[in-house]
């Protein structure tokens, strides 16, 4: 990635080394930031531009995901990519502070829109995926109703018959009573995962054994 070419401010050389965050940012452009970060990871021009911009975009992932612990983790993954692949500042703004900073913001805050974006697209996926197994679970549990131990061994079957990926998490979901978390834990696969396996794993045993429930069994009333 080329280097990002500013001006350095003429007072830089009387901050001193021991020039506190806060010192840095009065003194020093996004620009600077940007290169410095760049050129040598310098820890503190990296923490004055999170300072500088993490209250904004914090706002901002409020506003789109409605929910604070989630806008953090969306505010903690643009830092992410700002440090691992920073952007490149045009030319024209170079050793303008207030252009620099405007070009920066802007920046931070579409990668910020995109991160909520896919936030709330996982989101949506993730319920869904929980009430397919929600519907699934309730196909399965319905089947009490029918001979015990024919049940039973139907389920068996049904079980062995599935991949060995969505049986072994279908096995920890239904038999063991483990939650999700512990069956990621378990298995060495993320939560996102396991629920997509079991999902799928579900929907296959309940379609294998939807002949035993007897009709009516999902519905309410």
């Amino acid at each position: 990635m080329p280097s990002i070419q500013t001006a350095t401010p003429a007072n830089s050389d009387d901050r001193g080394s021991n020039e506190s965050g806060s010192g840095l940012a009065d003194a020093t452009g996004d620009g600077e930031l940007l290169a410095r970060w760049h050129a040598s990871r310098d820890p503190l021009a990296f923490a004055e531009l999170v300072r500088a911009h993490e209250a904004a975009l914090l706002h901002h992932a409020i506003g789109l995901v409605g929910d604070r612990a989630r806008a953090e983790d969306v505010v903690q993954e643009v830092f992410l990519k700002l440090a691992q692949k920073p952007p490149v500042l045009p030319e024209e703004v170079a050793g303008d502070m207030d252009r620099e900073r405007a070009q920066l913001r802007s920046w931070l805050h579409r990668v910020t829109r995109n991160a909520c974006m896919d936030s709330l697209r996982t989101e949506k996926r993730r319920r869904r995926r929980e009430e397919e197994v929600a519907g699934a679970e309730a196909t399965v549990g319905g089947m009490e109703r029918v001979e015990e131990a024919d049940t039973r061994a139907a389920v068996e079957r049904g079980i062995e018959r599935l991949p060995d990926d969505q049986r072994e998490v279908v096995v920890l979901r239904l038999i063991s009573e483990r939650s999700y978390r512990e069956i990621a834990e378990i298995t060495g696969k993320k939560v996102g995962t396991v629920g997509w396996l079991i999902s799928e794993g579900l929907r296959a045993l309940s379609q294998d054994l939807s002949h035993l429930v007897p009709a009516g069994t999902n519905q309410r009333g």
